[in-house]
């Protein structure tokens, strides 16, 4: 016969799993610790093979274990959603969706706006990243989308929203003198990896151009905040550049740059509330990030 696992114990591991815990599972969910052992001990019965394997003092999932997780998510996730539909009183379904740091302070809370007046009571869980932390988390079904950044003409995954330009930024009072040093140009840039990074190095590279690593950060906000200041160069779209940041590229003869391409990546088999919000991202990428290009 086939198994059928029980919907507490799918939630259990999908709790567990998040929380890297499945001691404070236990604690949110209101169940003893030998309760929650109890439902892992029978859903592996179930499945017929380990699902966890136990690493330091935590438990993390196993090839099996993985793949039961992503459908695990799936179905508390529909499960839920069928319930709030329902009027019953259930938690809420959640959406869980990662953004480049570039699009927090616009494209996020508008689509979260218009996706809430059409879904009440839908939690939506954002996440920043880095692209290649996005697509990662995407296709082990920790996300269910995201916006990422690709390489411009090559093949990726999920669907192309937009190609952007990148320029070469610094802030107003920037002197062109610091461009000139015998050290290199002084850059402001994302630390490894970054496709932003890693185009301007092979931009400058490929022009004998010489540079050095001024600053390097993981945090968007750290990169503005430095160019204003005067600290170096970094290149970016021209999506929601700071105030006193300018484009420098023609003023310091720094060489061109290539497209960005912005794709929408999203997991398989999502929720209807998930198609939802995964459309009106899109529409929202493409009106507000196609009009600042």
């Amino acid at each position: 016969m086939r198994p059928t696992f029980e919907i507490d114990a799918m939630r259990t591991i999908v709790v567990g799993t998040e929380l890297g815990s499945f001691a404070r599972a236990a604690v949110q969910l209101g169940r003893s610790q030998s309760a929650v052992s109890m439902q892992l001990k029978r859903l592996e019965e179930q499945a017929g093979r380990p699902l966890f394997r136990r690493s330091g003092r935590n438990l993390v999932p196993t090839e099996a274990g993985d793949a039961l997780l992503a459908y695990a998510r799936r179905i508390v996730e529909l499960h839920d959603e069928a319930a709030t539909t329902l009027g019953s009183t259930a938690a809420a379904a959640s959406i869980r969706m990662g953004l480049p740091q570039d699009f927090f302070d616009d494209v996020m809370p508008e689509a979260i706006s218009n996706f809430s007046r059409q879904r009440v009571g839908v939690h939506v869980e954002v996440r920043a990243g880095r692209n290649y932390a996005l697509e990662e988390e995407v296709n082990a079904g920790h996300l269910d989308m995201a916006l990422a950044f690709f390489r411009h003409g090559r093949p990726g995954p999920g669907d192309l929203l937009v190609s952007l330009p990148m320029f070469w930024f610094a802030g107003k009072n920037f002197a062109k003198s610091a461009a000139a040093s015998p050290n290199g140009i002084p850059l402001v840039l994302f630390d490894h990896p970054c496709l932003f990074r890693q185009s301007a190095l092979h931009a400058l590279d490929g022009k004998g151009v010489r540079w050095r690593l001024a600053l390097t950060t993981p945090s968007l906000p750290g990169v503005w905040g430095a160019l204003r200041f005067g600290h170096g160069v970094s290149i970016r779209t021209a999506h929601r550049v700071p105030a006193g940041i300018r484009d420098v590229g023609a003023e310091l003869r720094l060489p061109r740059l290539p497209l960005i391409d912005l794709r929408m990546v999203t997991r398989s088999g999502l929720s209807p509330a998930a198609s939802e919000l995964r459309d009106t991202l899109e529409s929202v990428v493409r009106k507000r990030v196609a009009k600042s290009n």
